[in-house]
């Protein structure tokens, strides 16, 4: 499995609806809005590196409203708990 991070510039007004938007695209699990630099940073899973070039390409730089982004790839998660059953809530 590969982990990235995305980080993204948002254009004003359209941050609620970008989030919404990626939140439809295979692969991107989470998103976040955030203070500091970015405005959003949205979890990418994937099964490939390629795919995850495919995601940000063909996807996710192509949406509306994204200034500019950055790429985070995850090489190893360190975690007090398993971060999947933390966040897991019964429901398929």
């Amino acid at each position: 499995m590969v982990t990235a991070f995305i980080l993204m510039n948002v254009e004003t007004g359209r941050l609620r609806a970008l989030a919404d938007e990626l939140l439809q695209i295979e692969g991107i699990t989470e998103v976040y809005s955030v203070a500091g630099e970015w405005d959003l940073v949205a979890v990418a899973r994937v099964r490939r590196h390629e795919a995850l070039s495919d995601l940000i390409t063909e996807h996710v730089a192509g949406l509306r409203g994204i200034a500019k982004t950055e790429t985070l790839i995850a090489f190893r998660a360190f975690a007090n708990r398993d971060l999947a059953l933390m966040w897991d809530i019964g429901v398929d």
